[in-house]
């Protein structure tokens, strides 16, 4: 193959052996010759193209002619480019892209100008001029036509209405014959060729239908009639000529791209696939390289099943060139970098092949041929020595196609099940029971009552039936999974509780089905946790964390998540309702992540509470700037604002469902800062607590504010600071000992930090202090302790509750001598740090950190089972032990 430096006129020369079509331009056009080595040094790009139309005449009696001609000069242009490895695929497909939308927007401009000279201009209702938006599918909406090919239109104009001439006409009449004329300018066979075959099957109704159609005949098509293969045609539709491109986007994106994640797309291509497989076997054209197995449309397919799947959610995946889609689902972990690049390979070369193929006589073929002397010129423009090599690739790349196509498309319920018949006898419960003992339930009469009682619901017999059919794809493996797991029963249960709320979500079954590892997963979560079981209950979405096991694997970044959710919320501003269910997307997917590798062992009760609290830190940091911009009534550019978290997240010891304690502050000495940040402060709370179709983020508390429920929702810094120092209870000093500044201005957090250890500090007397901490405590347990016989690893006496009592006495007595004892470390590092002092006896302090690490272990192990924080008490029993003695110790009761 030649190169760069190759002689330009030995390029045409040596294309002209390899494409008949060429030698046949060559010897009947005798402009062409000049024209082409005046050219092929360089791409031919669209001001190359205009400037050829206008040189040899742009108005209507021209039309044909020029474009015939532009369309010759540019094919034999490719041709000689391509064959002589001066073109990269990129720069074919894209200059037949060019050329198909120079030539439909010039034919377009010219014929339009023709009818508004004889019917006037189409106009709406209301005297707005209407126009044709030509819509290019396939292909060329995808910006990748081939050399040979037929281009898919279909037209569609924005609203009805009539021509405003002397000669009247409605706006359908107008636009159908200006459609026609402009089908008639490309299509037509002269002389001199034709430019494009123009196929117009893909538009509403096919055949049958109107040539042109209104915006809201094209809406309701979607609404009432639209189907899951043009789902996958509209992926490419794209707007060649036309302002009001973007309506037509906003009414073709909701019937292309799913709000959820739209796993049943698996199963409508994959039916796509087989009819198609079929035209192909009966046909006997196996050997086609675009339709064939381990073809170019099976490569397509890959890309945008998981458009489909995923683009409504995903608006980086709303792309329209098939590499491009690869290369972003590499990115995000959908496909392995290796298969993208496989399949890359793949595509190129089986498109350079289709592209020689076409060469040879302007064809529009995909079949390999079956004469040696085509097969021999066509292995030579692919750069092998003859046939055999070229075959030897050819097989090679289509079996890599086959392979990946297989693992995404392949159907993992095509078989039956050996319990599908004990599904469907579900309502014989002896004979289900007798099997279900066999697999090892311990209560097997009680889970076959259950299946019987499910298999009879109205819920279930009302399914429609391609959602009954993958429910009863399911329950088999379902039966199987749930077997395999510690305790059968319940994860059985539990299960079964999972599928009863998502039935009538075909996409969740479908991912299910589509996935027999994420059904694995789900099986292992809900068995151990009970509260995992109803988090996926509430937020099913979380199903499709299950599919990467780098979710599971990596640790967080929380700095690169934040930058990452802060760009997409910023692309979908202004959309307040959007950003919401966005953020509790986020917030929820990354919660299960923490979930998943919790359950898996993988962290440590404290790690875990870091990686939560710091994920609340990051929604109150983006949900702050969010809430300032919907605020009409701005003063400055950034709010002089902070959101102080105290309690759990104050002490990073956030768990799954732990309420947000916070308070708002703001240090602005504008008149109408009051007024700004209460509106602010109440925003957030509201951003932060709502109920959205995407769940909640958190339940909030802003009881802890000075006065509590009676006072500002927003307080100023100064006001905290005198309120603080002159009027605050001592629980409400105990409190600012967990307490940190967790989103807002930082200059405002510092001062919160100054302030919180001014107050610490102060001097108090001891036995005064101890009698009003006592008596708080007294307080606490009468209200909520000794209520079971279980032992309360929060309330009761040697509990959590008692250990932070004695850390907040510790600060609130000493911190005024020891400074160190006002840093927020957690009550285990302080307990330490007391004793270093000498304030307790090292050996109590030890052990009150061990049996708080314990009762805290406890408490999540019945969190993760949505149990009580309560437990045997010979459980606690050993660990109650020394933070009764230490609080004796300090206490003296």
């Amino acid at each position: 193959m030649l190169n760069e430096s190759a002689p330009l006129p030995d390029a045409v020369a040596s294309a002209a052996e390899l494409s008949r079509y060429l030698a046949r331009m060559l010897a009947s056009r005798p402009w062409l010759a000049d024209r082409l080595a005046a050219s092929i040094g360089a791409p031919v790009d669209e001001p190359a193209m205009l400037a050829f139309i206008a040189e040899q005449g742009a108005d209507e009696a021209r039309l044909r002619p020029t474009l015939r001609h532009l369309r010759t000069w540019v094919m034999c242009h490719l041709i000689v480019r391509d064959l002589a490895g001066l073109a990269p695929l990129a720069e074919v497909t894209e200059t037949m892209t060019v050329l198909a939308e120079v030539a439909v927007r010039h034919a377009h401009h010219v014929l339009r100008e023709g009818l508004v000279q004889r019917y006037g201009a189409p106009l709406s209702p209301t005297g707005w001029e209407q126009e044709l938006l030509v819509i290019g599918m396939g292909k060329l909406g995808g910006r990748e036509l081939n050399v040979s090919s037929d281009i898919d239109l279909i037209f569609i104009y924005p609203e009805d209405g009539d021509t405003g001439g002397k000669k009247v006409i409605s706006n359908f009449e107008f636009f159908e014959r200006l459609g026609k004329q402009l089908i008639q300018a490309l299509a037509e066979l002269t002389e001199h060729g034709q430019v494009f075959r123009v196929d117009m099957r893909l538009r509403p109704n096919g055949d049958s239908g109107p040539l042109v159609g209104s915006f809201d005949m094209l809406e309701n098509y979607f609404i009432s009639q639209g189907r899951e293969w043009e789902r996958y045609a509209w992926i490419k539709a794209r707007v060649l000529c036309g302002e009001r491109w973007q309506e037509l986007e906003r009414i073709a994106r909701p019937f292309v791209f799913r709000k959820y994640l739209d796993f049943g797309a698996v199963n409508a291509m994959r039916e796509l696939h087989a009819q198609i497989r079929r035209e192909v076997m009966r046909r006997d054209r196996v050997h086609n390289v675009k339709l064939g197995p381990g073809g170019i449309r099976e490569i397509e397919f890959i890309a945008q099943v998981f458009q489909l799947i995923r683009g409504g959610r995903d608006t980086e995946l709303q792309v329209r060139p098939t590499l491009t889609v690869l290369d972003r689902l590499a990115a995000r972990g959908i496909l392995g970098a290796d298969t993208v690049g496989e399949l890359s390979r793949a595509y190129d070369f089986l498109r350079r092949l289709e592209h020689r193929l076409q060469y040879l006589d302007d064809a529009q073929t995909h079949d390999i041929p079956d004469n040696d002397a085509d097969r021999a010129l066509i292995a030579r423009a692919m750069g092998f020595a003859g046939f055999a090599e070229l075959d030897t690739a050819l097989a090679a790349h289509r079996e890599v196609v086959s392979r990946h196509f297989e693992a995404v498309f392949g159907d993992p319920t095509d078989e039956d099940h050996d319990l599908t018949a004990t599904w469907a006898a579900a309502n014989d419960c002896d004979r289900v029971t007798a099997k279900l003992a066999e697999l090892g339930y311990r209560d097997a009469p009680a889970a076959a009552s259950r299946l019987a009682a499910i298999h009879g619901s109205a819920r279930y017999q009302q399914l429609p039936n391609h959602i009954r059919q993958r429910f009863d794809a399911l329950m088999p493996r379902v039966l199987e999974v749930a077997a395999a797991t510690m305790d059968a029963d319940e994860t059985l249960a539990r299960c079964l509780d999972l599928l009863e709320t998502i039935s009538r979500r075909g996409a969740y079954l479908a991912l299910l089905q589509q996935y027999p590892q994420a059904l694995r997963r789900v099986a292992d979560l809900v068995g151990i946790s009970r509260w995992a079981a109803q988090y996926l209950g509430r937020h099913p979405i979380l199903l499709d964390e299950l599919l990467d096991d780098r979710n599971h694997e990596l640790e967080p970044d929380w700095v690169r998540f934040r930058a990452d959710l802060s760009d997409r919320l910023d692309a979908i501003e202004p959309d307040m309702e959007r950003q919401m269910d966005l953020m509790r997307e986020q917030h929820h997917a990354q919660v299960f992540r923490l979930l998943t590798r919790d359950i898996a062992g993988l962290l440590s009760v404290e790690k875990l509470a870091d990686h939560l609290s710091a994920l609340a830190d990051v929604m109150l940091s983006l949900t702050l700037p969010l809430c300032w911009r919907k605020i009409k009534i701005r003063h400055r550019e950034a709010p002089k604002f902070a959101v102080i978290s105290y309690g759990k997240l104050g002490g990073k010891e956030l768990g799954y469902a732990s309420d947000l304690d916070i308070v708002f502050l703001y240090d602005d000495d504008a008149p109408e800062s009051a007024e700004v940040y209460s509106r602010l402060a109440q925003r957030t709370n509201t951003w932060l607590s709502s109920q959205t179709a995407a769940g909640m983020l958190f339940e909030t508390d802003l009881r802890l504010r000075p006065n509590g429920d009676s006072g500002l929702i927003a307080c100023s810094l100064e006001s905290f600071r005198k309120y603080q120092l002159e009027s605050a209870w001592v629980w409400e000093h105990q409190a600012l000992t967990r307490a940190r500044c967790s989103a807002g201005d930082p200059a405002i957090g510092e001062a919160f930090e100054r302030i919180r250890c001014e107050v610490l500090r102060l001097p108090r007397d001891l036995d005064t202090l101890r009698a009003e901490v006592a008596a708080m405590r007294r307080k606490m347990r009468d209200a909520h302790g000794g209520k079971s016989a279980l032992f309360d690893l929060k309330h009761d006496r040697g509990g959590l509750i008692d250990v932070e009592f004695l850390v907040q006495y510790l600060v609130l007595g000493h911190a005024h001598a020891h400074p160190e004892l006002t840093g927020n470390l957690g009550n285990i590092a302080l307990l330490h740090i007391a004793a270093g002092l000498g304030l307790i006896p090292a050996e109590l302090a030890e052990a009150c950190a061990d049996s708080y690490r314990t009762f805290r272990r406890l408490q999540h192990r019945q969190r993760l089972n949505d149990q009580p924080s309560r437990v045997e008490p010979e459980e606690a029993a050993e660990a109650r032990k020394p933070v009764e003695a230490l609080w004796s110790h300090v206490f003296g009761d």
